[in-house]
């Protein structure tokens, strides 16, 4: 799956197996996550066939560890 680009319709994933964490309210109020080889898409679990964000596994991966340090604690509350 490789070739796609941000902003590409996530029904066009075809193969792609979509996760969602665990933690994600009975509201659908969660992103949602697949893998696609050597990039990873995004996408908001309340629009799933709209728009998902493409990224590579070291740009996740810095995100997740800014996410574990809490540099993003500001913007959920």
């Amino acid at each position: 799956m490789q070739g796609f680009h941000n902003g590409v319709a996530a029904r066009l994933l075809v193969d792609a197996r979509w996760v969602k964490a665990s933690a994600s309210d009975g509201r659908d109020d969660c992103v949602e996550l697949a893998d696609l080889g050597e990039n990873v898409a995004v996408r908001n679990s309340r629009d799933p066939e709209g728009p998902a964000l493409i990224f590579t596994r070291s740009e996740l991966a810095a995100f997740v560890d800014g996410s574990r340090k809490g540099e993003f604690d500001a913007m959920t509350v």
